[in-house]
């Protein structure tokens, strides 16, 4: 008779599976925080940078803040990956380098960029006021106090409104063709979008003063078109690459045709986003100077008609006063480079609200 001892065991039981479990969630990567011992680097680094310069300019009797800043920068840089190489290794003093060195270059021109602005709105605001922006030239002298900039700024808003109106359903149309509908005249279209994109401002306006004699402020727009079309066209083509397939593939499954399909997901879906792209192409129109001097010329009265005679705009408006020999008039220009400058970050500052409507929109936050 044979006996069989029946041990304790405990067998693996089978782990139940999840119907509608999705993937795995991906932690985000935590940033690298910075270390008593990162901090006492940099502090080394920077004191023996600065204190080489210091004798270099010294020893050779330098007067350019300029060289001895970037003699210190250079040093500091060398000096701190010398320093962690021997603390730890090779790879993570170059990796420390290299963040340095992206660093100072992003701290460089934010600091360029604020002092860029910190100086126009100091020379500008002085001379900015309710009547600068209520006036024109017209009945002002150049050595009277008083005047504005009203005829620039109904010059500006006349050019860029009637470009962008010309602009906007041109570009859209176009970016749908080139990346929806991939027609036979796709490639052709691309290249000559790609070819406009790297004409200078100047060859616009000097086309559209070859084709159509004298001055007036449609032919301006024609030229802050030329310029804005290539911009829209490709910024909309990759703002439409960014809608998921799914959404095509969906909208195809339940036999929508593909127009009704583009103007019903696809556009909506990229609302956001092609609005980016439309301010960003405003704000290079409001700014851009050759094209307007070259097809609308300078004025001191305020123009209404866009069609005929010349008419100013706030770029022409500060290059036309800034050459000006007395202060009065400089200080005009000043100003109206102030006004010039807020309209471009507010337009900017729009555009980022909309590319960030955008991303919350597409899943991307």
């Amino acid at each position: 008779m044979t006996t069989y001892i029946e041990l304790d065991v405990e067998r693996p039981r089978p782990v139940p599976a999840t119907p509608n479990a999705g993937p795995p969630v991906q932690k985000p990567m935590r940033r690298r925080a910075l270390s008593r011992a990162d901090v006492n680097e940099y502090a080394i680094a920077l004191a023996a940078g600065s204190h080489i310069a210091l004798l270099l300019r010294f020893l050779l009797d330098w007067d350019d803040l300029l060289g001895t800043t970037l003699i210190a920068l250079i040093a500091f840089i060398v000096i701190h990956h010398l320093i962690v190489r021997e603390r730890t290794s090779s790879e993570v003093a170059i990796d420390k380098s290299v963040t340095t060195v992206m660093w100072t270059v992003g701290l460089a021109v934010v600091s360029v960029l604020l002092w860029m602005v910190a100086f126009v709105f100091l020379k500008g605001i002085k001379q900015l006021s309710w009547s600068f922006l209520k006036d024109d030239l017209a009945v002002v002298g150049p050595l009277d106090p008083g005047g504005g900039a009203f005829h620039a700024m109904v010059g500006t808003l006349e050019q860029v409104g009637i470009a962008t109106v010309v602009v906007v359903p041109t570009a859209l149309l176009t970016a749908v063709y080139l990346h929806e509908v991939r027609g036979r005249m796709a490639g052709l279209i691309r290249f000559i979008v790609d070819s406009l994109a790297a004409l200078p401002s100047i060859i616009a306006g000097l086309l559209v003063y070859t084709l159509w004699s004298g001055y007036a402020g449609a032919h301006a727009s024609l030229a802050l078109f030329i310029l804005a079309i290539p911009l829209v066209t490709r910024g909309a083509e990759e703002v439409l690459r960014t809608v998921p397939d799914g959404l095509r593939e969906a909208s195809l499954a339940l036999g929508a045709p593909q127009w009704r399909m583009v103007m019903r997901v696809i556009l909506p879906t990229a609302q956001s986003g092609l609005v980016t792209v439309t301010l960003l192409a405003i704000a290079r129109m409001v700014g851009e100077t050759a094209p307007v001097l070259l097809t609308a010329s300078i004025t001191k009265a305020t123009n209404w008609d866009p069609l005929n005679d010349n008419q100013a705009s706030l770029s022409t408006f500060v290059f036309d006063l800034i050459r000006q020999p007395n202060q009065a008039q400089i200080d005009r220009a000043w100003a109206g480079a102030l006004l010039l400058l807020i309209i471009v970050l507010i337009i900017f500052v729009a555009a980022r609200v909309a590319l960030a409507r955008s991303e919350r929109k597409l899943g991307k936050r």
